[in-house]
């Protein structure tokens, strides 16, 4: 038993290892990775670990292993782009504009309509989650606190809906929207900029108001870009001085 779960916790190690090379473009799509001797001696664990890393990292749809050829990187459009890992590996090596303007195109889809939907079923309890993920925000100190506080409160809405599927997506793409939020609030003044426009959306919930619910929460989103995109143009500035 021991002896299996040293595997696994090695096997993760090197899922993880390759993984965020790959994610992250040191390795890139089209290349061939060193054979299997090789690779297990320079990241120092079993052939057998390794095996099993590239099998899910196969499964992800980062690699494909061929006989003869050995395990050859994908190109991006194969990529599980919303595994969990493949998330969170690409919000490790910092997102790029062009990833944050995804997130905030999935999230124009996404949120709006979940808000109108909470606002049309929630029921007393779920408000309730939402008040308190509000008023959590409300009484952050830190960013960290701020950030936990605000997946907490899109998450209450997305519960609020009482679409299981909806409540699902929330928590595969959960890492990313917590490096957006982070980047959003720390990229202002003042990382609680936002919380009146939470209030308009959780307000519009309470009354039940379904469409003022979903232009509260479409407006929260585009302030968030208009935030990140102002935060660019000063940092193109400031390195072009």
């Amino acid at each position: 038993m021991r002896k299996t779960s040293a595997v696994r916790s090695l096997y993760g190690h090197v899922m993880h290892e390759l993984g965020q090379r790959i994610v992250g473009g040191k390795v890139k799509p089209g290349d061939v990775l060193p054979r299997e001797e090789t690779l297990a001696e320079s990241l120092q664990v079993s052939r057998t670990a390794l095996r099993e890393a590239l099998k899910v990292l196969s499964a992800k749809g980062l690699i494909e292993s061929r006989t003869g050829v050995g395990a050859r990187v994908l190109d991006k459009r194969h990529w599980n782009q919303l595994d969990a890992d493949v998330l969170a590996w690409r919000c490790a090596s910092m997102p790029t504009d062009d990833f944050v303007d995804k997130l905030v195109e999935m999230r124009e889809v996404i949120e709006p309509a979940a808000a109108a939907a909470a606002a049309r079923r929630r029921t007393a309890e779920q408000l309730a989650e939402i008040d308190t993920a509000f008023r959590a925000m409300d009484a952050a100190q830190t960013l960290d606190e701020w950030t936990a506080a605000d997946l907490q409160f899109h998450d209450a809405v997305l519960h609020a809906t009482g679409n299981e599927l909806l409540q699902s997506l929330f928590s595969v793409v959960e890492t990313a929207l917590g490096t957006f939020f982070t980047l959003s609030a720390r990229t202002a003044t003042n990382f609680k900029y936002s919380l009146p426009q939470h209030q308009k959306v959780l307000e519009a919930i309470r009354r039940k108001q379904p469409e003022v619910a979903r232009k509260a929460m479409h407006s929260m989103i585009a302030d968030s870009q208009a935030n990140l995109q102002h935060s660019r143009g000063r940092a193109r500035k400031k390195a072009s001085a």
